[in-house]
């Protein structure tokens, strides 16, 4: 296993870069991007280390990111990192994946060794162009990567019984599956889970939940936002009731 993450500008960066402002283009970009999706399970039949990141942006416009890095097995943390990372020139425009994928990497790079899955707050291929944050980061890295996420951003489908770990398929106006709705914690909101890179439909909700434990979020991504809390300790959004409006992850 590699001793860090520090990647190479990937197939995201470099799109990111490339992007001329204009929302036509971001689209398109997009679009590429989507297609280099591998819907296929890709990680290793045992599973050493798993990540979690998460990201805001922040009063002065800014975005932090917070990425956690976990044994596996155990659920210990291994390492933690924070970066806060200039804003380029994409700050506050086009699609949100472009504004906090360099966050994201910058944070995933700060961890002492490669994940062998990546748990992503935000969507993965449950998104209007079948590209949100989460799939956005999975083919930047190259790792295998969910994305999970507090509301429905496109498509539809029944809720879960209100049992822990029950799912139902969620799916696009064309009735093709594209996430599952996940109840991790029974009485509060489902949670939209769905593969982002790497990782099939049909393995992604067990996987969120086999980190799941007596939280609504997986365990990875609750430390993750909590790296994000002002007081450093878990926030709000682990649980609760159903949300009636736009909430925190909100994507465009």
């Amino acid at each position: 296993m590699p001793a860090s993450t520090r990647h190479e500008a990937g197939p995201s960066t470099s799109r990111i870069e490339a992007w001329d402002g204009t929302p036509g283009h971001a689209r398109a970009l997009q679009a590429e991007l989507a297609e280099a999706l591998d819907p296929r399970d890709g990680f290793p039949a045992t599973l050493s280390l798993v990540a979690g990141l998460a990201a805001e942006t922040t009063s002065d416009g800014r975005v932090r990111a917070g990425a956690v890095l976990l044994d596996a097995a155990s659920l210990a943390v291994v390492g933690r990192h924070v970066a806060s990372p200039a804003p380029g020139r994409t700050h506050g425009q086009g699609p949100l994946s472009f504004r906090l994928v360099p966050a994201l990497l910058a944070a995933l790079s700060g961890l002492p060794r490669q994940p062998d899955l990546v748990l992503v707050e935000g969507h993965g291929t449950a998104h209007p162009e079948g590209l949100g944050v989460a799939a956005h980061l999975g083919v930047a890295t190259g790792l295998p990567a969910i994305g999970v996420a507090r509301e429905v951003l496109f498509g539809s489908g029944p809720r879960p019984h209100e049992t822990r770990g029950a799912y139902t398929a969620l799916r696009d106006p064309s009735r093709r599956q594209i996430g599952w709705l996940l109840r991790s914690l029974p009485g509060s909101a489902p949670l939209v889970v769905a593969p982002a890179h790497r990782v099939a439909l049909a393995s992604a909700a067990d996987l969120v939940m086999r980190f799941t434990a007596g939280d609504r979020l997986p365990e990875p991504l609750r430390l993750a936002r909590a790296l994000l809390a002002p007081d450093g300790s878990p926030t709000a959004m682990a649980g609760g009731p159903e949300p009636n409006g736009a909430g925190p992850w909100r994507e465009s």
